[in-house]
């Protein structure tokens, strides 16, 4: 997957953030450990790994709230992930 990719779906992932109404606590969480994983991944920041059993159940309630958003977060980490970061 090319950078343009990871572009796409970074500013897919901000219009959708820019739309959402409102998020409950348990999914700014999950938006805090992804973009905790983030800074870590750029080196601005040293980051604990999260909580496999929490981070999971974070995920499964914040991909049945938000199914479209955890759609492009899992192709944003994919991206990430294939580009070795």
């Amino acid at each position: 997957m090319g950078e343009s990719e990871l572009d796409d779906l970074l500013r897919q992932l901000h219009a959708r953030l820019g739309d959402a109404r409102s998020l409950d606590a348990e999914d700014r969480r999950l938006l805090t450990a992804v973009a905790r994983d983030i800074e870590a991944v750029l080196g601005k920041g040293d980051v604990p790994a999260p909580s496999a059993s929490g981070l999971d159940a974070l995920a499964v309630k914040f991909e049945a709230d938000h199914p479209a958003l955890a759609d492009t977060l899992r192709r944003l980490v994919d991206v990430l992930g294939k580009a070795g970061i």
